[in-house]
């Protein structure tokens, strides 16, 4: 027997300042390196990504393979079964939307189940806290709201949005919204979406072996099951979430790893869906249970958010946030995490190892997502203080036992977030007279370039952060209005631009209108699935009138220059359909210069929709950006700016109501 190679290879070690531009992650990451602790970066530094699978010219999805072909002749050879790189490339595309589609679905399923349990009478810990927002859903759906109980509205409500998911015929509840020359071309196209359920069981059926083997034919279902997702899932997660729980309005956030306090019990929510994080809150903040604290030696409860559920409690609540993706595994790294629990979607499975070494109890929630090495507590909707409650005692139970040493990064930094589509209709033109008015008036003379959405994950393939901050400085700096969401949102909050102050930062006539209106040049507007809130925005664009009949009219275009996960490339591609010009950065799972790659980065846009873009350098990205928008101010005729007198809040007062 051959003895063994004893020569083990030597990992490559993470310069913290070189992998993050946030401090408090670097800082902690020089910590866990001293501990011996291992993060998501180190990972990343040790595993070489697959070429073959980084360009998808691979397929795996049946016995005869796995089938790889090259980037560098993609015509050279096919799989076994005789897919050419085209089919391969739209398959595996496919399966990304169809995952991604489903993961928002899923989500927005949850809630809508929760709502018709509440409005049933089957739970009483939730309630309908916006019955304003739910009389204006209604009505966006067709349902006459006249005199009918907010009870009569809901039931028919739930009736109506319950068809995204399950109807087989016709077109999903929100097609409603959508601008109508875009929904003649999706008609014409064949890509209204029916039910979300179906067209996800679609997608993955044509992708099987030996069933849909034509690239343009994969595309319309991508695109299909990618708008039942932006346009249906997510939709009516956002909506029926603001219906329970609140629509967001401005309010003052602070985020980052020192809104962790040594002197009191520090819990941790991190996942996805608001209704966990909002039965935390009301634990937290029990009487009882601050005694219990108090009595542990701790001043008091103080519960955090991170990720994504974090970002609809801070939108919503206030509550702090101390940071996005890539840093749940550094804040660990404190000590002073004294419960971390998740529920669903972007949790790393490596935060239990990380939380083992520091003896902070983590906890599964979600019957859908267990991990080895975290207890798992059943949040139940029907009784969800259990749940919390147990969480709650057993982080006080860490507290006044604590091991670990505790080191805080003394960072804190504050932004204004909670920028709703409802709010920016009120901001905008107060009272009486709210609308899109005055921002259409002012892109149309020039005041304002144009709007983007920067949306999306972080990505340890990148520096953390950098490409967003550098990117949206760009692109306030050219008149860009900048829409955040997501783990997006949290590195523009650490970088101080989502404060009415970073206006200075702005080009003048973004600053200007920013000043004016009193607003940041970014707009932090909730989650990742909350993105259907700039489709919302986007078609009331559409319908103030003057930038076009369709969203692929509008001088806007989008981004997620870190993503990582699926569910962004169901993200991109409904932003796509729907029309606006979206780049990706890091990496984009497809051979260029193949047919395929046509078809998503210039011939949907000939269709009348919008396109793929890709590049990884954040000043190219913004370049990418302006010019598209600038090309579409040309189109509308408004590339030359004219004089327009801006008027301000005192003066919108003196206006006579008609």
């Amino acid at each position: 027997m051959a003895e063994k190679d004893k020569t083990i290879k030597k990992k490559k070690e993470v310069v913290p300042k070189e992998v993050t531009i946030c401090e408090a992650t670097a800082q902690m990451l020089e910590k866990a390196k001293k501990d011996g602790v291992e993060t998501a970066f180190d990972r990343a530094a040790d595993m070489k990504a697959c070429p073959i699978g980084a360009d998808s010219a691979c397929c795996k999805h049946c016995a005869m393979g796995p089938c790889r072909l090259t980037s560098k002749e993609p015509y050279a050879k096919v799989g076994v079964c005789g897919a050419d790189i085209d089919t391969i490339m739209a398959r595996n595309f496919g399966r990304m939307v169809a995952c991604g589609t489903a993961s928002h679905t899923d989500h927005g399923m949850v809630m809508l189940n929760l709502f018709r349990e509440v409005i049933q009478g089957n739970i009483d810990d939730y309630e309908i806290k916006d019955p304003i927002k739910l009389k204006s859903v209604a009505e966006s759906v067709g349902i006459e709201t006249d005199n009918k109980t907010t009870l009569e509205i809901a039931e028919e409500l739930y009736i109506e949005l319950e068809k995204t998911y399950t109807q087989i015929e016709g077109e999903i509840p929100f097609a409603k919204r959508v601008p109508e020359k875009t929904l003649e071309l999706w008609r014409k196209q064949g890509i209204v979406p029916r039910g979300a359920m179906r067209e996800i069981m679609e997608m993955m059926h044509r992708t099987h072996m030996g069933v849909d083997q034509q690239y343009e034919n994969l595309t319309k279902q991508i695109s299909r099951t990618a708008l039942a997702d932006g346009w249906g899932g997510s939709m009516v997660a956002t909506e029926i979430s603001d219906i329970l729980f609140g629509t967001p309005s401005p309010v003052a956030i602070e985020v980052n790893m020192g809104v962790l306090k040594e002197n009191k019990v520090n819990i941790i929510v991190h996942g996805h869906e608001p209704n966990l994080f909002e039965s935390m809150l009301v634990s937290a903040n029990s009487p009882t249970l601050i005694q219990a604290a108090k009595d542990a030696g701790a001043e008091g409860i103080n519960l955090v958010g991170m990720c994504c559920s974090g970002a609809e409690m801070l939108v919503r609540h206030g509550v702090p946030h101390a940071g996005n993706f890539m840093s749940t595994e550094a804040v660990l790294v404190t000590g002073a995490v004294d419960a971390l629990c998740v529920d669903v979607q972007c949790i790393k499975q490596g935060l239990s190892k990380v939380a083992k070494c520091y003896d902070t109890p983590m906890f599964t929630t979600n019957p859908q997502c267990h991990i080895e090495g975290a207890e798992h507590i059943d949040f139940k909707e029907h009784s969800p203080l259990d749940c919390a409650d147990e969480i709650v005692i057993r982080a006080i139970s860490r507290y006044k036992s604590r091991t670990a040493k505790i080191e805080i990064p003394n960072i804190v930094n504050t932004g204004v977030h909670g920028f709703s589509h409802e709010y920016i209709n009120y901001m905008l033109g107060g009272t009486f007279r709210g609308g899109y008015t005055p921002l259409n008036d002012n892109i149309i003379n020039g005041r304002i370039r144009g709007v983007a959405g920067v949306v999306g994950c972080t990505n340890p393939r990148i520096k953390q952060d950098w490409v967003h901050v550098e990117l949206v400085k760009e692109l306030i700096k050219n008149d860009v209005l900048v829409l955040q969401t997501g783990c997006s949102q949290i590195a523009l909050a650490k970088a101080g631009l989502t404060s009415p102050e970073a206006a200075c930062m702005a080009g003048p006539g973004l600053q200007e209108v920013c000043e004016t209106v009193g607003m940041p040049p970014v707009l932090g507007i909730g989650a990742c699935v909350d993105n259907s809130r700039i489709l919302v925005a986007a078609a009331e664009m559409v319908k103030e009138g003057g930038l076009g009949d369709s969203i692929a009219d509008l001088p806007v275009a989008g981004t997620a220059p870190e993503w990582m996960s699926e569910k962004a490339i169901a993200i991109g591609q409904y932003f796509v359909a729907s029309g606006v010009y979206t780049v990706f950065g890091v990496t984009f799972p497809i051979v260029e210069e193949t047919k395929f790659h046509e078809l998503l980065f210039e011939g949907l846009e000939e269709q009348g929709m919008g396109k793929w873009g890709y590049a990884v350098d954040p000043y190219e990205i913004a370049r990418l950006m302006i010019q598209h928008i600038d090309k579409k101010r040309k189109e509308l005729g408004i590339d030359k700016t004219r004089e327009r007198i801006l008027v301000d809040m005192a003066d919108r007062r003196e206006l006579e109501v008609a």
